[in-house]
């Protein structure tokens, strides 16, 4: 679709806004939100006709592209034949749904609990653990995103939970592997590995392993900075868990349904968790949803005794419908194998390429369309370009490579210092070619600002 300017129209939108609407994780009167007029696959475009390629997926979820034909046409019939339903009743997208999602899961993970987004799916996914063990702690990492709710944020390990840490809900955090900013004066990935695993369960001693009830990990953490764990490090969790009866849940909101170029990112390390939370990419966020997929054992705790737990709109039949279809065009246009071969064969390569002609890059890391960039002040010590949760004038680095990328054409998603390549899955090779030319420019500006 070409875009069609329309300032006016663009006006009163922002304005409407700008009036009413009061946006999270802002400090409202110092946002100035751009007014969308469309999107179509990869890219979306303001009200001037400005037109940019969607490196945010979103918020790491449209993993299929804005206005699939297919899923909007699942989303119209759907609502023609039956809009909405109690969740107590057997609907056929909601049963459908729950078995295309079943078939994919790793292992026995084969009962779906549905919920509206991720972090909802995360606090029942922590309930049913604490229920299945009758232990109260929570075990997660630092460097971690779970949710904005009130268990889920206070599971997070990044200066988002500090606002609301009670310093009550039951959470002990602890240090994940990352080499590169590695805690444990490691060298290699071996080390990091190991070092990581003697760390977590030391942990666990102190803590008392009869007062933990799970652990929870981001199979690869996503706004974090997109960790890809070492080879080892989540088997050698599964084997602690086991050793300690503690349940195991993989987060794998961001990182599921094609994203690491496979289905979930636990078949990239060959690992079953008790409890696997998603959201986001099940339906490309089209209608919002999201879920648990629970193991037997867990299930069975629940089988003559009642859950505690539920949600008015849990397996919503639009929401529902837009997961089986976008399951269907994910397996038959082969969108998961697209993003394993151009994280592999254009993303990768064309980012460390880039590593080594800008000295604002530090690392570069990641898998399928799963990719961050660490961008730093000075390479030799690995100073970030800018403060650990900055803002304001401390951020202005961060600020004018951001501007770059969207003046370049690009809306980049960044966090603290990183950039994230995070396009749609089902993005082209010529698309992501633009984009990454792009981002080479706007690292240009980050290269200003090193020493």
């Amino acid at each position: 679709m070409t875009p069609q300017p329309d300032p006016e129209v663009g006006a009163a939108v922002k304005a409407a806004d700008r009036a009413h609407v009061f946006h999270s994780w802002s400090a409202q009167e110092l946002i100035d939100p751009l007014a969308v007029a469309g999107a179509e696959g990869s890219y979306f475009w303001d009200y001037d006709g400005r037109r940019y390629l969607d490196f945010t997926s979103g918020l790491v979820y449209t993993n299929i592209g804005y206005q699939h034909p297919k899923v909007v046409a699942a989303i119209q019939e759907q609502a023609a034949h039956l809009t909405t339903f109690a969740p107590a009743f057997a609907i056929e997208a909601r049963s459908e749904a729950a078995r295309l999602i079943a078939e994919r899961t790793p292992g026995d993970l084969d009962k779906i609990f549905f919920t509206n987004g991720g972090a909802d799916a995360v606090e029942h996914a922590v309930r049913m653990a604490r229920l299945h063990t009758g232990r109260p702690k929570v075990l997660s990492a630092y460097r971690s995103y779970h949710g904005g709710t009130q268990q889920a944020v206070n599971i997070t390990g990044d200066p988002r939970r500090w606002a609301s840490d009670s310093a009550t809900a039951g959470v002990v955090h602890f240090w994940a592997p990352f080499l590169y900013r590695s805690r444990f004066y490691a060298q290699t990935e071996e080390q990091e590995c190991a070092r990581a695993l003697e760390h977590l369960e030391t942990t666990i001693a102190f803590e008392g392993p009869s007062t933990v009830a799970a652990i929870i990990l981001e199979t690869i953490p996503g706004t974090a900075g997109i960790m890809v764990p070492p080879a080892g490090y989540l088997a050698g969790v599964r084997e602690i868990c086991d050793k300690y009866g503690i349940v195991f849940v993989l987060d794998e909101v961001m990182a599921g349904f094609g994203r690491t170029g496979e289905w979930f990112a636990a078949d990239l390390f060959d690992v079953t968790p008790d409890l696997m939370t998603f959201a986001k990419g099940v339906n490309s966020g089209y209608v919002p949803l999201g879920g648990v997929a629970i193991s037997g054992a867990v299930a069975e705790t629940f089988g003559k005794r009642p859950y505690p737990g539920g949600l008015t709109y849990s397996g919503h039949p639009l929401a529902c419908a837009a997961a089986v279809a976008t399951i269907n065009v994910m397996a038959e246009e082969g969108i998961v194998e697209n993003a394993a071969r151009l994280g592999a064969e254009v993303v990768g390569p064309a980012l460390r390429e880039l590593a080594e002609r800008h000295p604002s890059v530090g690392e570069v890391r990641g898998v399928g369309m799963f990719w961050a960039v660490e961008l730093v002040k000075n390479r030799e010590t690995r100073e970030p370009l800018v403060p650990y949760n900055a803002a304001g004038e401390a951020n202005a680095p961060m600020a004018a490579f951001g501007a770059a990328a969207k003046a370049g054409g690009i809306w980049p998603f960044m966090n603290m210092n990183r950039t994230h390549v995070v396009p749609p899955c089902n993005v082209s090779e010529a698309e992501l070619k633009e984009g990454l030319a792009a981002l080479d420019a706007a690292l240009a500006v980050a290269d200003e600002y090193t020493q």
